[in-house]
């Protein structure tokens, strides 16, 4: 596999960053890897577990080095980041990230770096751990990461990142922001809000149900508090950046749940027997794209 950058810095080495150091080591061992994180003690771990070959809590001049950058930070944090490394920065070096709302990330790179080679990325992939310990190699493989390049994109650089991507095993996908924004809506954010509702409502119910929730939880609830057990900081900034098509998503499923309220209160079992027949269509979709798997329960292992 050719080494589509000398060298990369990662910014942020939580779950993602961490996940992509681990994957170049295995794809790309001959790309270098700076690492940046703006605590120390995240820094420390990540250089016990050997994932870059420099550590650093602040940018400097070394950042220059790199031919891309990777923000691995929260959406809401990007500008902050970008303004930041600027100094330090090669008029040549590409500027990615893997935020899930792109739009807004789109607006805050070109605010902070007007001039600088900006190719939008978002891997779609994570687990509800964080973490530099939280990582591994295999995340990206036979998952999608969308490219959100503008018209000012630079075609090379575009290229560029998706055969970076490609070589982690990603399958690549370009898309509008926009467009992209809203899709994630529906597949990632959505889910996320209603997880963290229901979740929230089982807590408040808690002293009603004499604690019977968390001790009976079946598996449909169990696989909500994994959903809803994701990095609170990040999926807040989601929710804030992509608030448009959240909420314009939210209101289509309010009416929906309100129309699956009226057939459960009138009785009209066959309504609701089409709407599950038409969902599990989707479930089985999905796992014959490969974005799942059909094991049982999930592929969890039962001691």
């Amino acid at each position: 596999m050719s080494q589509p950058f000398a060298t990369i810095a990662i910014v942020g080495l939580g779950l993602i960053g961490s996940s992509i150091a681990r994957a170049v080591r295995q794809a790309l061992p001959d790309t270098r890897i700076l690492g940046y994180d703006r605590s120390g003690d995240v820094c420390a771990r990540a250089q016990a577990l050997d994932l870059c070959d420099g550590y650093h809590a602040e940018f400097g001049p070394e950042l220059a080095e790199a031919q891309m950058v990777i923000l691995c930070v929260p959406v809401g944090a990007m500008a902050v980041a970008a303004t930041a490394m600027e100094p330090h920065l090669s008029a040549q070096t590409i500027i990615s990230d893997v935020g899930s709302c792109k739009a807004s990330v789109l607006t805050a790179l070109r605010s902070a770096l007007p001039q600088a080679v900006i190719v939008p990325a978002h891997p779609v992939a994570g687990t509800e751990n964080s973490g530099p310990e939280s990582g591994f190699a295999s995340l990206f493989k036979g998952r999608w990461c969308i490219l959100t390049p503008d018209d000012r994109a630079d075609v090379e650089a575009c290229g560029k990142v998706a055969a970076f991507w490609q070589a982690l095993g990603a399958n690549v996908e370009t898309m509008d922001a926009a467009h992209h924004d809203l899709v994630l809506a529906v597949t990632s954010h959505l889910p996320h809000l209603i997880a963290y509702t229901i979740v929230g409502t089982a807590s408040d119910l808690e002293g009603v149900t004499q604690s019977e929730v968390i001790k009976y939880s079946a598996g449909g609830f169990r696989d909500f508090t994994r959903i809803a057990a994701s990095d609170p900081v990040m999926w807040r900034d989601v929710f804030l950046s992509n608030k448009d098509a959240v909420l314009e998503m939210l209101q289509r499923f309010s009416e929906d749940l309100s129309a699956l309220q009226r057939a459960i209160r009138w009785d009209k079992g066959d309504e609701l027997e089409a709407l599950f027949t038409r969902t599990r269509a989707i479930r089985r979709s999905i796992i014959e794209q490969g974005q799942d798997d059909a094991k049982p329960d999930f592929g969890r292992t039962h001691q």
